[in-house]
């Protein structure tokens, strides 16, 4: 189980970069290069057993073990060649899906900052 983890380890930062940014494709005649926001885990576990008999637990013996992991890929835009070069297309409806957790979490993040200068200031 544990090489299994170190083997995952230490291909994520390869496939990050592949799945990043996508393969250069054409579209109505424009080329382009797509992007997205990329995360994913993984967990492992394992375990063991014999445990001593006590009055309180029976005696027993134990295995375990265990391993899982997910993600998710966001597409937020792509690269598009023109006559200036290559500039940056957002995609609006996913970068907004993407903003709105994280500009939350920032506003109550400043909330708690405010209050907690608003009461050390009334002490």
């Amino acid at each position: 189980m544990a090489k299994l983890i170190e083997n995952l380890a230490e291909s994520v930062p390869a496939w990050g970069a592949k799945v990043a940014y996508g393969e250069k494709t054409t579209v109505d005649g424009q080329e382009l290069v797509p992007v997205a926001l990329v995360a994913f885990g993984f967990g492992g576990g394992e375990g063991s057993g014999d445990m001593p008999a006590s009055e309180k637990t029976p005696a027993g013996r134990g295995e375990g073990s265990g391993g899982g992991g997910g993600g998710y890929s966001v597409p937020i835009g792509a690269y598009i060649g023109g006559p200036d070069g290559l500039r940056f297309r957002p995609n609006t409806i996913a970068l907004a899906v993407v903003a709105v957790p994280l500009v939350s979490a920032l506003g109550a993040a400043l909330a708690v900052i405010i209050g907690a200068a608003r009461y050390t200031s009334r002490r």
